[in-house]
């Protein structure tokens, strides 16, 4: 009896442990693909979007201001507008250490005036003659960020114990694939949905594997993930098809569409609608899925004799309290998101018909449905799936 008992979790980990290895290698493989043909057509005349300079953005902080003229615009709440000259000390890339004077420009919609002491982030111009041309380019934020981003980290693994460590792990590789493969596999000319539903797919599964290993509440979560994602895409894609709306209509297509024409850039953009409402998606379904998964599996521990149909119905059960607020959070996700450019259109005066029909309003609202339908769909799914397995198909 205690060799049974000791084996289980041992062949559990194993199996998590084979699970996490393939994944480490298909990550690294991919990372090998993406990368080994950049390098290897690497050459000294690529493409430069600055012509003959070379431009560099260095850190550096303020040592004087040598001289400035601030204002303030009464019309946009007092905000500052002027201009600084400063004198800054280079603190990494080519000039470490040279002192050096830049040039603050700002406005209510771009930068800010900096004090002596501050750090900054500095747009560096090198032309072909030698000559250096320093500006601000933003106020460095980054040791700010990180003091937020430490706190968060300690309030998890404090609050959450071994469960926030793993969940912070699981983070860290999420962005790590959001930013080291799917973004450039897209940029590349990959198709951005086929790409980003199975790149979200592998994402779940590692996270599904760190946080409770290979067991089948974490399978149930995954499928279910999977499933509810799946509906997603779907939905948006036909809301995109009769609607007729796509990833031209997004706020930032502009700058991307220059990218295809100067660049060559292979991205579709066209795509790239339905891909953000995958990734919006995924963290939702994970959640509910996860979270009726777990749920089910402490009933079934409590009550082993329940058969199939009734672990279903407690986990319907479960996923309709989650309902309301889980819809909540992602339509006001996605509004709130662009939510000063509601303003602005709602300003012009337009009728809620006229406003709904314009394609930044309908576009936001079917990124929300589409993947609150996907995470309410998930629910039944992942009922089903996790009571077929904890149940041992018992009817």
């Amino acid at each position: 009896m205690k060799k049974t008992t000791v084996q289980k979790p041992i062949k559990k980990d194993k199996a998590s442990v084979i699970v996490l290895i393939v994944a480490a290698v298909v990550f690294f493989a991919a990372l090998f693909l993406i990368y080994s043909e950049d390098i290897l057509n690497m050459e000294e005349d690529i493409f430069n979007p600055y012509g003959d300079e070379v431009v560099e953005f260095e850190k550096a902080s303020v040592n004087e201001i040598l001289s400035e003229e601030i204002n303030e615009d009464e019309y946009a709440d007092n905000a500052y507008v002027g201009s600084q000259e400063l004198e800054v000390t280079v603190k990494s890339g080519t000039y470490k250490g040279e002192t050096m004077v830049a040039y603050n420009f700002f406005g209510p919609l771009s930068g800010i005036p900096v004090a002596k002491g501050d750090g900054v982030v500095l747009t560096i111009k090198t032309h072909a003659d030698g000559e250096t041309y320093a500006t601000v380019y933003e106020f460095n934020r980054i040791p700010f960020l990180a003091i937020f981003i430490i706190l968060f980290f300690i309030a998890v693994v404090i609050i959450g114990g071994r469960t926030g460590l793993k969940s912070m792990i699981g983070l860290v590789f999420t962005i790590l694939c959001l930013f080291t493969i799917l973004i450039p596999v897209i940029l590349k000319g990959a198709p951005p949905i086929i790409s980003t539903f199975v790149i979200c797919a592998y994402i779940a599964l590692v996270c599904f594997t760190i946080l409770g290993g290979v067991h089948r509440k974490t399978i149930s979560a995954f499928l279910g993930t999977v499933s509810g994602t799946f509906l997603a895409m779907i939905f948006g894609l036909a809301a995109q098809f009769f609607a007729k709306i796509d990833g031209y209509r997004l706020g930032d297509a502009e700058p991307l569409l220059q990218l295809k024409y100067i660049d060559a850039t292979a991205i579709n953009i066209r795509g790239l609608m339905t891909a953000s409402i995958i990734i919006c998606a995924l963290g939702a379904v994970m959640d509910v899925a996860m979270s009726i998964s777990s749920a089910l599996e402490e009933v079934h521990a409590a009550n082993p004799s329940l058969k199939r149909k009734d672990l279903f119905k407690s986990g319907m059960n479960i996923g309709r309290d989650m309902v309301g607020t889980m819809t909540n959070t992602l339509i006001l996700a996605f509004l709130g998101s662009e939510f000063a450019l509601i303003i602005f259109i709602y300003s012009r005066g337009l009728t809620f018909y006229h406003l709904f029909s314009t394609a930044f309003v309908s576009m936001e609202t079917i990124s929300g449905i589409a993947s609150s339908i996907g995470m309410v769909l998930a629910i039944p799914l992942t009922a089903l799936i996790a009571s077929t397995l904890i149940s041992g198909k018992k009817r």
